[in-house]
């Protein structure tokens, strides 16, 4: 059994308020801790992978704020105290300053990961 904290979880991402922290649990799976400040748009981030949306599948809870996930089938909105399944084919938008806890199958996301920060 594998257990940690935001704190001591290497940081991914960071940057204009973005923060993603990530490390792999166990399996195949990987945690994230990550906040976005309100206004943030990681729909840009995300372009040119398919569907112009992150293909990783989530599974999580909301910490604090709310936020949109954008779909090519519409919009839904997620906020603090709700646990959540994002499937394949979506980009966040904060709505509010947001933190999120969320598990995710490690190669899918360290596959959006590389492609995020490769586009700096």
């Amino acid at each position: 059994m594998t257990a940690t904290t935001r704190q001591e979880t290497p940081v991914a991402i960071q940057g204009g308020g973005v923060e993603l922290r990530t490390q792999e649990v166990g399996g195949d799976l990987s945690v994230a801790f990550v906040r976005l400040p309100q206004g943030a748009d990681l729909r840009p981030a995300v372009k040119g992978l398919p569907d112009d949306l992150c293909p990783c599948p989530h599974w999580g809870y909301m910490l604090k704020g709310r936020l949109k996930m954008v779909t090519k089938d519409g919009e839904e909105v997620y906020e603090a105290g709700q646990a959540f399944y994002w499937p394949a084919g979506h980009a966040p938008v904060a709505l509010e300053d947001c933190e999120y806890v969320d598990f995710s199958p490690t190669d899918a996301f360290t596959s959006v990961i590389d492609h995020i920060t490769s586009q700096g």
